[in-house]
């Protein structure tokens, strides 16, 4: 496992309200990068999207297979900036969705609309990069 940025200001950031981009690979391997709201937990080391089961995002982690995908999520403000790198995997669980919409709504200050085909995209960091 690649060493990971846990010093103060970086997961600071991590906290504040920032739209961030998540960027999967289609099948062709070609990268598809889409906005998302990110929530990051560095004592577990499991960053979180919440998303439709139907979106794209979720159909090109679940063609990974049972490995999962390797992804990342990225914000930026101004000069700080923060990666976050890992294997991610669609979870359908109820308690594991809702525990992350609780982690949006704090982060982003919002519940999220209600969404009966909502998942969740359990990113297994293995490596941080930036400069906050």
């Amino acid at each position: 496992m690649t060493s990971l940025n846990q010093d103060e200001p970086y997961l600071a950031f991590w906290r504040e309200r920032h739209l961030c981009t998540l960027t999967t690979l289609r099948r062709d391997g070609t990268p598809h990068v889409v906005p998302v709201g990110v929530t990051y937990d560095p004592t577990t080391g499991v960053a979180r999207v919440i998303t439709d089961a139907a979106t794209a995002k979720a159909a090109h982690i679940r063609a990974a297979g049972p490995d999962g995908a390797r992804v990342a999520v990225c914000q930026v403000d101004g000069r700080r900036w923060a990666t976050l790198e890992g294997r991610a995997h669609v979870v359908t669980d109820p308690a594991r969705v809702a525990d992350a919409v609780h982690r949006y709504a704090e982060r982003y200050g919002r519940v999220p609309r209600e969404n009966p085909t909502r998942v969740v995209l359990e990113i297994e960091v293995d490596r941080t990069l930036g400069h906050a």
